[in-house]
Order: C-alpha cells, then sequence, then structure tokens
C-alpha cells in the first residue's frame, strides 16, 4: 500500500495494479532507476539472486528526512526551480535513505498480519484529521484492540499511534507549499492547536512548520 510512510518498488518486468480505496487519488513522487545504478546503491541482502535487480519486499517504510526529501523534490521539480545537478544529487540522497537499514525499515510479519496493518493504515488515512480512538480502528479491521496494538508493533515496529502523526505529518509536508494560514492548516490535520502542530513538525523535520515553508519560497 502506498501512503506517505512509505517508499514502493515497482520490480522491472512484473505487473502491478493501481486502485485507490480512499478518496482524493495520489501524490506520489515516481522515480525511474537505472539497474546499474541501484546494483550499486541497494544492500544485496534486499535483492533476490539471480540475474536482473529486484526486490525481494516491494515496500520499506521511510523516516522523516526521507519524507522532507520527497517534499522538496516535488516542489522544485513541479515549479521548475531545479537545477539538473541538485535534483539528481537530491534523488540519489532519497534512494540511499529509502534503502538504508538506519533510514528505513522493512516490515516484518505474516502476509496476513501484513494485510491486517494495510487496513488499519486505511482507516488512519481515511479521516487524518479525526481523533480515533484504538476501539474505533480495531472495530473496522475486525479485531480486538489489544491484538491490533501487538501486530502493528511487529510489522511497523512503531505504535499506531505514532503511525498516525506520522501520517498527518507528511501531509503537512505536501500542502505547505499552498497553505498561508498554518494554523488552519494544522487544525485540518487534527492537531489540538498551532503550538502543537508546530512542535510536532519541527521535532520529525528540525524546523518549524513556518521555517520549512520559507526554505521553500527561496528557492
Amino acid at each position: 500500500m502506498a501512503e506517505p510512510n512509505q517508499v514502493i518498488f515497482f520490480n522491472g518486468g512484473e505487473g502491478y495494479r493501481i486502485s485507490h480505496p480512499v478518496a482524493g487519488g495520489d501524490a506520489c513522487l515516481d522515480v525511474k532507476v537505472g539497474e546499474e545504478v541501484l546494483s550499486e546503491l541497494a544492500p544485496k541482502e534486499q535483492l533476490r539472486s539471480g540475474s536482473g535487480v529486484s526486490f525481494k519486499r516491494q515496500r520499506r517504510r521511510i523516516d522523516a528526512r526521507a519524507q522532507a526529501l520527497v517534499a522538496l523534490l516535488r516542489y522544485s521539480l513541479g515549479r521548475g526551480i531545479a537545477e539538473p545537478l541538485e535534483a539528481e544529487t537530491l534523488t540519489l540522497t532519497l534512494i540511499r535513505r529509502s534503502l538504508g537499514e538506519r533510514t528505513s525499515h522493512g516490515a516484518a510479519g505474516t502476509y496476513g498480519r501484513e494485510k491486517l496493518v494495510d487496513r488499519a493504515k486505511l482507516v488512519l488515512s481515511s479521516d487524518l484529521a479525526r481523533r480515533w480512538t484504538l476501539g474505533e480502528v480495531a472495530r473496522e479491521v475486525g479485531v480486538s484492540p489489544v491484538y491490533l496494538t501487538q501486530v502493528f508493533q511487529q510489522v511497523e515496529a512503531m505504535p499506531l499511534y505514532r503511525y498516525q502523526l506520522r501520517l498527518r505529518l507528511a501531509r503537512a509536508l505536501d500542502l505547505l507549499g499552498s497553505h498561508h494560514d498554518l494554523t488552519a492548516l494544522g487544525l485540518e490535520l487534527g492537531f489540538s492547536s498551532h503550538s502543537h502542530f508546530s512542535s510536532s513538525f519541527k521535532q520529525a523535520y528540525g524546523r518549524t512548520p513556518a521555517e520549512f515553508q520559507r526554505s521553500l519560497r527561496l528557492r
């Protein structure tokens, strides 16, 4: 499942389908990487054996700095303000972070448990501003709250509430280039106040929403 906390790998020569279970389409950054570059960057343990370069697992969770790089690249490329050298360097940095063991995480669990976690993610993504209770999310996916917390922690190596916060902050990154009222943006995404939004954003990305917004506009 593609969402702001994940990077998805599409292996060459393999078919795939796209659907949109949550309204609104998607806002992904698509990067096509040659096999020569991938073979140099990708850790061998993440690749299948044999000819060609293909990934064993087709998704990883990325860290906050990788999310910020995605937002920066999308903004710069979308407005045509990135020099080729800058864009290519930032893209390679993003790929390294997306593949690095310290900066990304591969889901750990059985196929069934990963699917359960995906359903929980869809629930959270369907309404980012809603203050979901654990019981509500558990009922939506058809398991007990205890079981959901255990499985989510096993698969994603972080609790459900922190994952929800990361989703909200990643959405804020996407919207900062077009929103002037940061207080309204924070409330729209479910933060209790501007200070809550600002402090959570700074803790994740190292700067406040206003500072990040200024860095985009100064480019």
